[in-house]
């Protein structure tokens, strides 16, 4: 059981019998604050951080930063923690917006993106934000529209590049292929810049974003030529941005490890564009990535409290009270997770569990065939790798209240997000 604790947050042990984080009794915190719970370790947090700082600021001879992509988890504190690590924000929509504001996250340090924002989006990024990543010719021509009448100017543009290209991926995650809905094509692309042009729009930049949860960075390769080669073609001037995406993936299961390395993904993307640059006779633009769940994935735990134990025909079932309304990434890409319990026993034989939830679906499962020992209601089990895309996509299905959340620290919890209650389901009733 000891070879999935790498899954774990660095400050992860083994103490007598039990498991702790950051010197945090994980029964206590269960009986405090009830479960789901999920737990998020700040030494665990900052350590990815700073290997990104420490990485770009080693590799890129420019200006370079680092974009939190908000839509992985967001709540205060984390927009707080990004701006605290010198990071942007990057904010889809009004919703994440108002998030970074009330967090006191700047201007210049908020990115808005979206698919298909709306006239609300686009006048609080123009608001709020420093950037905004374009999707489409109609977004360009709604931002003029609504230049006549808002009072804040409009913030730097850049357009998201259609590449045509997608990374080893799940299908859902794949962003960049052609039949991909986000950003345009090449001909379209250079079609928008020229509209920004004639319309005195501030365009500055070339994003793209190739896909999420890939451990290969090489796919990046020939859609950074791509970018480049429109740079080129459209005369990018002496203070231009070039962000190729992010999604850095990590390792969720013991059979995958050891987790991709920041180094190598931060090394192969800044020796791509620096060649790139040089060989085509190009200012060195200011260099953005944008992890999300490279940086807060591995810090995050799901800590729930087993109900049942039972047996069908061929599978021992492990009914948890948590499930696809906290978690459902398993139920839309068949994600494969890992836990432990909280109290290790010693001896006996282990045997696969199917984890599942308390929710009227048969897809409510968390995780298949999982060799595990003697396991028992009541028990507590510790679900690693749940810091990104499970609070951020959790639902109230079945009625489910959405988990606290609390961050550790040097043997002290602090609560992040309040679980939600009756009542804030309730709120919404008229």
């Amino acid at each position: 059981m000891e070879t999935r604790l790498p899954l774990f947050p660095v400050t992860t042990k083994i103490e007598s019998g039990k498991l702790t984080i950051a010197g945090c009794d994980l029964g206590e915190l269960a009986r405090e604050h009830g479960t789901p719970l999920y737990l998020y370790d700040r030494a665990e947090l900052d350590r990815p951080a700073s290997l990104y700082r420490r990485y770009m600021s080693e590799s890129w001879p420019g200006n370079w930063s680092v974009t939190y992509a908000g839509k992985a988890f967001l709540c205060g504190w984390i927009a707080r923690w990004a701006c605290e690590q010198g990071f942007h924000v990057d904010c889809t929509g009004l919703g994440e917006i108002a998030i970074a504001v009330h967090a006191g996250v700047p201007r210049e340090q908020v990115l808005v993106h979206g698919v298909n924002k709306s006239d609300e989006d686009l006048l609080a990024a123009f608001e709020h934000a420093g950037t905004i990543v374009v999707d489409n010719l109609s977004e360009l021509k709604r931002i003029v529209r609504l230049r006549e009448t808002s009072k804040f100017p409009i913030p730097n543009l850049w357009i998201r590049l259609l590449p045509g290209l997608a990374v080893d991926t799940h299908t859902y995650t794949q962003t960049g292929h052609s039949e991909s809905k986000f950003g345009l094509g090449p001909q379209d692309f250079v079609q928008a810049v020229a509209f920004c042009r004639e319309n005195k729009l501030p365009f500055n930049g070339i994003h793209f974003h190739q896909g999420s949860q890939f451990h290969d960075p090489a796919p990046l390769g020939p859609a950074i030529d791509s970018a480049l080669d429109l740079a080129l073609e459209l005369g990018m001037g002496d203070e231009w941005h070039l962000s190729p995406g992010g999604g850095w993936g990590v390792s969720y299961h013991e059979d995958d490890l050891p987790h991709p390395s920041i180094e190598t993904y931060v090394h192969f993307v800044t020796t791509k564009v620096r060649e790139g640059v040089l060989a085509r006779g190009l200012s060195t633009p200011h260099l953005h990535v944008e992890p999300g769940r490279s940086l807060v994935a591995r810090a995050g735990v799901a800590l729930y409290r087993v109900g049942t134990v039972k047996q069908s025909a061929g599978r021992r079932w492990v009914l948890i009270d948590g499930g696809m309304a906290d978690n459902p990434r398993h139920a839309l890409y068949g994600a494969r997770y890992s836990a432990l319990t909280v109290e290790q026993r010693q001896g006996g034989t282990l045997q696969p569990v199917w984890v599942a939830g308390p929710f009227c679906e048969s897809g409510d499962v968390i995780i298949e065939n999982l060799p595990m020992g003697d396991i028992h209601e009541d028990d507590l089990l510790a679900v690693p790798v749940c810091g990104a895309y499970h609070l951020s996509m959790s639902s109230n299905y079945n009625g489910a209240r959405r988990p606290a959340a609390l961050l550790l620290e040097n043997g002290r919890a602090k609560m992040i997000l309040a679980r939600e209650t009756t009542q804030h389901l309730l709120a919404r009733e008229t």
